[in-house]
């Protein structure tokens, strides 16, 4: 495969400007202050007389140093936290931005589709962009009248394709513009997270689009948190972190884990939670403690083996009896998919644990032999059955994470992550 993109050597820096901030003033300081200010003009009035401290200056290096080459279809996922210099780098090859240091080279035609209202001219309709876009991707008229029913079809927009694209919704923009960057025949598609402002179906066309793409022999670079996403779609990933590149590998699962491990290494070991403060707290109940322990009750810190018992512990001061107090957790894979919800409620209501008042310990096993090789995140669930919660997932609730690695401890028959969500031996 020929390259069609070289990065050599490059570096985005930005100047940040902070001003001083403001301390309090009296009114005292105030009047001192403009009294000061008008002598000095009365003693110099031709004098720029400042009443602010100047603001200071920092500069701020989105990108360092960054080198890599992309093949001809080539599928590259970018990956990153936030600020790790994904989209600055994206900007720069779609030639939005211009580079610090170092160059880019690129062969072929570039469709770009970073932001949301980016590349469509509002006061023109979405027929009228179609042929915009492509004239500026250098293509005739002719060729892009080839692919005008194909776009249009794909955006699912033909009722408003005569609207000024001003009135269209985010989820119509991006539609179009999506359809506009994969179907007009660019050598290189560069896609960022902005297919997140879809609908879970448009996003899968999306994705299957570009996979064909890719297929057809022409490069896709995408950005995105989605790791789903990234797994099924590219053949090699590049790693970003604070604007230095730290990895460009074709070992895309592994890729994909070293990132989940890394932006999770100190959750990993923060398997258990404490409520300190008393931050969460109701008249029923007050949570002290939830963790994940092994038979020996400690605190699970590394990894487990597929084969080995784990137990979610939840400790709470139960202020008083209250038979509808719903007590458990949910669990999340590292793609944040949830796997399972657990509760003392759940099954009839006549056999719901009786909770009495006092210091009480729950305990949940997490069955052996059952999760895949992974990263794992539980957050604790507590409330009144039916009625209201007080700790709730993913909106208020406190997080632990664990690790499972696969194998078996007198056995190790398998040592990485297996298809689908679960890998029973």
């Amino acid at each position: 495969m020929s390259t069609i993109i070289t990065v050599d050597n490059l570096g985005k820096k930005y100047i940040l400007h902070h001003q001083q901030r403001e301390q309090y003033t009296a009114l005292r300081d105030v009047i001192t202050t403009g009294i000061a200010t008008f002598g000095k003009r009365l003693i110099h009035p031709f004098r720029n007389v400042r009443d602010t401290e100047p603001a200071s200056q920092e500069e701020f290096w989105a990108l360092k140093e960054v080198s890599f080459e992309v093949n001809q279809g080539d599928r590259i996922g970018i990956i990153g936290r936030n600020g790790a210099g994904k989209s600055t780098l994206l900007k720069i090859l779609s030639r939005i931005t211009e580079p610090t240091t170092g160059q880019v080279k690129i062969k072929g035609r570039v469709a770009s589709l970073l932001e949301v209202g980016t590349g469509f001219h509002p006061e023109l309709t979405g027929r009228e962009n179609i042929f915009l876009n492509g004239a500026i991707l250098g293509m005739g008229r002719a060729e892009i009248k080839k692919k005008f029913d194909e776009i249009v079809d794909f955006a699912e927009i033909e009722k408003f394709l005569d609207t000024p694209v001003k009135r269209y919704s985010s989820g119509m923009y991006v539609r179009l513009a999506f359809a506009v960057a994969a179907h007009l025949e660019p050598e290189i598609l560069i896609v960022d997270e902005v297919l997140a402002v879809g609908d879970a179906q448009f996003q899968k066309k999306c994705l299957g689009k570009m996979e064909a793409v890719g297929k057809e022999g022409r490069t896709v670079l995408f950005v995105s948190h989605n790791m789903g996403a990234i797994e099924n779609l590219c053949s090699r990933i590049i790693l970003l972190d604070k604007g230095i590149l730290c990895q460009n590998s074709a070992e895309v699962r592994s890729m994909i884990t070293r990132y989940l491990n890394w932006g999770s290494e100190e959750k990993i070991i923060s398997s258990s939670w404490n409520n300190d403060g008393n931050k969460y707290s109701h008249p029923v109940m007050q949570p002290l403690s939830f963790s994940v322990v092994d038979t020996q009750g400690e605190p699970v810190t590394t990894a487990v083996l597929n084969d080995q018992p784990i137990f979610v512990v939840i400790r709470a001061f139960m202020v008083q009896l209250d038979p509808s107090l719903s007590v458990g957790f949910a669990l999340y894979n590292e793609d944040s998919e949830l796997l399972l919800w657990s509760l003392t409620t759940d099954g009839p209501e006549n056999s719901w644990p009786k909770i009495e008042p006092g210091i009480v310990e729950l305990r949940c096993a997490l069955p052996q032999r059952f999760l895949n090789e992974g990263i794992y995140r539980l957050e604790l669930n507590a409330g009144l059955h039916c009625t209201e919660w007080f700790i709730r997932p993913t909106y208020n609730s406190p997080s632990i994470y664990f690790e499972i690695r696969g194998g078996l401890s007198d056995s190790p028959l398998w040592m990485w992550a297996r298809p689908g969500f679960l890998a029973p031996v």
